[in-house]
């Protein structure tokens, strides 16, 4: 009774947003990413996704498993383009992989943190896995849960983290102050002080989010930049176009819009053509349909990046521990590339549908571009 009484709490905590904006603005952290974002990666080139940053590695040579593995797969859910692109990242790379791996089983917490605690418990308790991969819904809601799958068997937790040392490596982009840091640098070298910014974000108590709010806020702040609003769209195309109609029917001026990610660029950036007035600064992100009005529109913008090929990763990280085989640790840190108007074009496919994410990592893998949606 006690454990769940703790994770109704940490839950209700992480739906209210208490004390994020003070756990997820560390100063050291900051420095480090700032730092990694320009660190040259170690690895096969042209080839990120087996990249990392730093020296750090891990011993797993007491997980070695001979013969056909099972990996376990419990998804925070599949309720944005970007976890769609990952998830068949994920799939597909499994598939390179079928003499290796017996079974892939993948549950989906459906965005809710006390299904995926119950997820996570039914797939440890099962006995079948032979390696688990997490990607965690929310940090606080699902440390319990990962801490006791730990104790069970090798736990590889990737693109949002948990407040616990205990998986064997933690995956991930440099991360959300890097996000932070290049979309709110970007913003501050093309205003002037005291012009006005709306930060539109996805929701509350997710670590790689809440560092990305307060890295760009922190750079706003020293830049004199001022944050008029700070909303929570849920990733929700409609809610983010009439958020920032509010907004602009208020008569607040608007001078450029930040967001924690970018699935949702183009539905703010409808609302100033419905509302005939000049497009804003914007970062948003690495799909398709941003990348392509961001061209034919001349937008002064910045794409940051989370790469989806991070996704792949996972796949090749479990199968390296069940190999024994040092992997890099205790976080896996892959490269965070940002697409720039001197990019841009390289990053726009016209076969790939609107919001297929650039970075996927995924031409190589079997069924592209069909898989995601694209066309021959």
């Amino acid at each position: 009774m006690q454990y769940k009484a703790v994770v109704a709490a940490l839950i209700a905590m992480a739906f209210a947003g208490v004390t994020y904006a003070q756990e997820f603005n560390d100063p050291a952290e900051f420095k480090k990413q700032r730092e990694q974002l320009s660190m040259t990666p170690q690895g096969p080139e042209g080839k990120p996704w087996a990249q990392h940053l730093g020296d750090g590695m891990v011993d797993t040579a007491k997980y070695k498993k001979d013969g056909p593995v099972t990996i376990c797969f419990s998804n925070a859910g599949i309720f944005n383009p970007w976890r769609v692109v990952g998830m068949n990242n994920l799939q597909a790379e499994a598939d390179l992989h079928k003499d290796r791996i017996k079974e892939l089983v993948v549950v989906d917490a459906e965005g809710k943190d006390d299904k995926q605690i119950s997820d996570i418990e039914a797939l440890v308790s099962s006995g079948k896995c032979d390696a688990l991969i997490v990607s965690p819904n929310t940090t606080a809601a699902l440390t319990p849960a990962v801490e006791a799958a730990c104790a069970k068997l090798p736990v590889i937790v990737f693109d949002r983290g948990v407040a616990t040392k205990c998986p064997v490596t933690y995956i991930h982009p440099v991360g959300g102050y890097g996000f932070g840091i290049t979309s709110g640098e970007f913003i501050a070298s093309k205003l002037p002080k005291g012009a006005k910014v709306l930060a539109l974000r996805i929701m509350p108590g997710v670590d790689v989010l809440e560092t990305r709010y307060s890295a760009a806020k922190n750079i706003f702040d020293e830049a004199g930049l001022k944050v008029i609003g700070s909303e929570f769209t849920g990733s929700d195309r409609a809610k983010t176009k009439a958020i920032v109609e509010d907004y602009i029917n208020r008569g607040e001026k608007i001078d450029a819009v930040w967001m924690d990610a970018g699935d949702t660029s183009t539905a703010a950036l409808e609302a100033f053509e419905d509302a005939a007035m000049p497009y804003p600064v914007i970062s948003g992100e690495d799909q398709q349909d941003f990348l392509r009005k961001w061209q034919k529109d001349k937008l002064t913008a910045v794409g940051p990046s989370y790469p989806t090929y991070q996704w792949r990763t996972a796949i090749l990280g479990a199968l390296d521990v069940l190999d024994g085989k040092q992997v890099p640790g205790p976080e896996w840190i892959l490269p965070q590339p940002a697409i720039t108007q001197d990019t841009l074009a390289s990053y726009i496919d016209e076969r790939m549908p609107p919001l297929h994410y650039s970075l996927c990592g995924c031409q190589d893998l079997p069924g592209y571009p069909e898989r995601w949606g694209g066309k021959k």
